[in-house]
């Protein structure tokens, strides 16, 4: 063996250790994994392995021979006396004023015992400062005075220890560190979209996870206030309830995250789907009726989140108040139950809501009416929370209750907040019984991105935000048309019960409809009220589905729509909401080019609403006119399109709208005639991606060897419009987007003129799909594939749909099979729902006359589409 092999090898003393070490850690995660999953082992196995590292380093830093004046000690969450299995383990060389850590004994002491530790498997974070350096970067970094100040003597000179605790307690500024913390707590839960209810929650910094509980020791201990939940009790800041319940779902969430870490075997703290099971059955927890062991532990998670949030709120201007000595600070009546405390509501007695109940929904009326309050006092939320009991069946059937909850639906503001407060104190699924049933419930799917109660109130606030002027710059259309509506709360009602009835199997949307009936007979709306908002609620889905999957240029598609909805009120509500609906599922699934088809079916509808019967003639010529008048901006000549519009179909006038047929003109008025493709790109009229236009004389797999360049250049198609000409060209145009669009689209827009033409001139066979690999979301949540083939209404087409997982290759694969056998494809729409496409396509060709063809088809394309 070499010389540097034989001093690199770790010394006896330190083998022996590190088998001691990771046996006695295997030993406590392995009665651990096999004990019941209680709040009480979890405690257990985090005391343990603390005391087993404690035992461990303690034996390290004297195998070191590190110097008798330093000391040892755990800071951060190892101070505080708790180790997740995989947690690192943070620790302070802490050496005596005037020690030269550049000396080469003492410096080689401390990287011995450094290396000692990582050698038998500790993952420590470390660092080595005096007591002056503690305490300096301690005030000039709030996260280093955090974990110094839950620090813990481990081994080496107690006195020194000592002193470094008395140090920092002197330094700290008890107002400036409740104000740093406060900023990063709020910063943190920003990063986590402000809201416990993610469907991946981060366990420990997600709001409500551990590190909300964490604060509130820390800024009670930096102030001073006690350092157990008991002794804030003693001070006033907490009830005994509170303290039960904090208790009850810290230890919860300790229990998840020790679990979560076991069955990751690594530090993860994020229930991502792919473990969500896993820890789920580590509990024992079986699948339910209608619920996945994975929603029965995360229905667990968010309500302890949920709790842990709201008594977050409330320690917290408690504390506030101590340290900032605000608690005197003049109260303005605003009735006589409540008064404004400094901008926040404060509630006349602490058993005002015991009292009188009917309080409980006055409060959010008065939240919405009274201006410059920004929120619930401490006060005031602890009241909330220990009023819950009140909420009872009597006070859901409460008429005075009924019409305050009116009066809050058609205040003239307010509502998002007020209805956001409702569902954080509880109050408003302990009154809406029906919306409590799926308050943390997940959306088993690949586009929602948010629980069934924080997507019905995202919906909400996207509804009530078609009203206020301020945002009408967002959806000028939809501001336009809420402008005119005359009775906005009707729609709110809708947002809050079109997905209330998820979960239960069956039809959500009927089911809906049967819970807003009876709300709407309960709190005296009139029949006519009562009608359109149950429409709304049975048909939310309706609408989008017509538009993102039927041909809107078949007067026959509008003509029934119209009939279903029978009224302009009914189309523009059902507009609105299906508006926000899309765009409160996930910021991924709404763009530009889904509210272009939306706004075009609206504007079809309403036409046919008015009695204008369908005239395509008319219509075709009105395009034709206003793409000559676009011609002429250009400098075009008179008649200049005709040699390319006497090749065309009325089919293609009726697709396309008049700024697209002028491009396709002002393109190809010199390349009619052309033997070689011509490929056009410019930025999309619908303000989104690229539109690409493709002329090239007709060939069986043309539109197959076009999704091929586009699927290899790293374009996603949104949608493709195919037609032949009589003359025998296709002329195909095509919506893509690319991450590359946001710099250089000029450049963009020239490399795909230039590779998509020399692509199309390829004679060889079609390349292989780009079979990407699977998002973490699709295989959790895998859709499985389906593919359905019909003739149309007229019998002379047929329509192909396919529902899978998204990937790149998917379009073009599917090319590949029509191509195969031969397939003309009429319309392309690509519709992607967050990542699964629902894609439909207007098809035809000698082959699906057979019914053997057709199943062979049907069998090869759900081989190209199954992941």
């Amino acid at each position: 063996m070499s010389a540097v092999a034989e001093a690199s090898r770790p010394p006896n003393g330190v083998a022996a250790l590190r088998a001691r070490f990771r046996e006695g850690k295997a030993g406590l995660l392995k009665t651990f994994g096999e004990s019941r999953a209680t709040a009480a082992a979890a405690a257990k196995l985090l005391r343990a392995l603390c005391r087993h590292v404690d035992g461990t380093l303690a034996d390290l830093w004297e195998h070191a021979m590190m110097p008798p004046g330093a000391v040892l000690v755990a800071v951060g969450g190892y101070g505080r006396g708790e180790l997740f299995p995989y947690s690192d383990v943070d620790v302070l060389v802490l050496l005596p004023s005037g020690a030269d850590d550049a000396n080469a004994a003492l410096k080689s002491s401390i990287e011995g015992f450094i290396t000692a530790c990582w050698d038998i498997g500790l993952e420590i974070g470390s660092s080595v400062r005096t007591v002056d350096e503690c305490v300096a970067e301690g005030l000039a970094d709030v996260t280093v005075q955090t974990a110094l100040l839950e620090s813990r003597y481990l081994c080496g000179a107690k006195r020194l220890y000592n002193t470094f605790h008395r140090a920092n307690l002197d330094a700290m500024d008890a107002k400036a560190f409740l104000r740093a913390k406060t900023l990063e707590m709020r910063q943190r839960h920003q990063k986590y979209e402000d809201t416990p209810y993610s469907l991946e929650p981060n366990c420990k910094e997600s709001p409500g996870g551990l590190r909300d509980v964490q604060v509130l020791m820390w800024v009670a201990r930096a102030a001073g206030l006690g350092k157990t939940w008991n002794e804030l009790a003693a001070k006033g800041l907490i009830t005994p309830f509170e303290v039960k319940q904090l208790q009850r779902n810290e230890g919860l969430l300790r229990l998840i995250r020790a679990r979560l870490h076991l069955v990751a075997g690594r530090r993860e703290d994020r229930l991502v789907f792919d473990l969500q099971t896993a820890v789920a059955e580590s509990f024992g927890y079986q699948p339910t009726k209608g619920q996945r062991v994975s929603e029965v532990l995360m229905r667990r998670y968010y309500w302890a989140a949920k709790a842990v949030t709201q008594l977050n709120q409330i320690l917290m201007l408690n504390i506030e108040e101590r340290v900032n000595g605000s608690g005197g600070t003049p109260m303005q009546p605003i009735n006589d139950r409540f008064f404004d405390r400094g901008g926040m509501l404060e509630v006349a007695s602490d058993d005002l809501y015991e009292r009188e109940p009917h309080a409980i929904l006055e409060t959010f009326l008065v939240f919405q009416e009274t201006p410059g309050l920004d929120g619930l006092s401490a006060r005031t939320l602890r009241a909330l929370y220990n009023a819950r009991e009140v909420m009872n069946g009597d006070f859901r059937r409460d008429p005075q209750n009924h019409a305050m909850f009116m009066r809050i639906l058609q205040s003239p503001e307010g509502h998002t907040h007020a209805f956001r407060l409702m569902n954080q104190t509880s109050v408003l699924g302990r009154y809406l019984w029906v919306f409590r049933r799926i308050v943390g419930q997940m959306q088993h799917d690949l586009f929602h991105v948010y629980t069934v109660d924080q997507h019905i109130l995202m919906v909400l606030r996207n509804v009530r935000r078609f009203f206020i002027a301020e945002h009408a710059h967002e959806y000028p259309f939809c501001s336009q048309l809420a402008s005119t509506f005359d009775k906005p709360w009707l729609l709110y009602i809708a947002a809050l019960f079109h997905d209330v009835a998820k979960g239960r199997g069956g039809d959500h949307s009927e089911l809906g409809a049967t819970e807003v009936r009876r709300f709407c007979r309960d709190h005296r709306i009139d029949k006519e009220d009562t009608s359109l908002v149950e429409f709304l609620v049975a048909g939310h889905l309706t609408m989008s589905r017509i538009a993102q999957k039927e041909d809107l240029s078949d007067p026959d598609v509008i003509q029934n729509f119209a009939r279903m909805l029978g009224s302009e009120r009914r189309l523009t509500a059902l507009y609105l909401l299906t508006v926000a609906d899309i765009r409160g599922t996930s910021p991924k699934v709404w763009n530009a080019w889904k509210g272009k088809l939306l706004e075009d079916l609206y504007r079809l509808t309403l036409r046919a609403l008015g009695g204008a019967k369908p005239n395509l003639d008319a219509d075709i010529e009105s395009r034709k006119q206003d793409a000559r008048h676009t011609l002429n901006l250009y400098s075009m000549l008179p008649g200049t399109e005709q040699p390319l519009w006497k090749t065309l179909e009325l089919s293609y006038f009726a697709r396309h709208d008049a700024g697209e047929i002028a491009w396709h003109a002002r393109s190809l008025f010199r390349h009619v005639d052309s033997t070689e493709p011509v490929v056009r790109a410019r930025l999309s009229s619908v303000g989104e991606g690229l539109q690409v236009l493709v002329y090239s004389p007709d060939r069986q797999d043309l539109f197959a060897r076009i999704c091929g360049y586009f699927d290899g250049a790293g374009f996603n198609i949104l949608e493709a419009k195919v037609h032949t000409t009589r003359a025998g060209y296709a002329l195909d145009t095509f919506q893509v987007i690319s991450p590359q669009m946001d710099q250089h689209y000029r450049d963009l827009i020239s490399l795909v003129e230039t590779q998509a033409t020399i692509a199309l001139k390829d004679e060889g066979p079609l390349p292989q799909p780009n079979r990407g690999r699977l998002s973490r979301r699709v295989k959790s949540f895998p859709v499985t594939p389906r593919v359905t083939l019909r003739p149309d209404e007229r019998a002379q087409r047929w329509i192909l749909g396919v529902s899978t997982s998204d990937r790149s290759g998917l379009l073009f694969s599917i090319a590949r099979v029509l191509a195969r056998h031969h397939i003309n494809l009429q319309l392309a729409k690509i519709i992607t729902l967050g990542e699964r496409v629902e894609d439909i396509f207007l098809i035809d060709g000698p082959a699906l006359q057979q019914n053997r063809a057709q199943i062979e088809i049907e069998t090869e394309l759900l081989d190209a589409i199954s992941a």
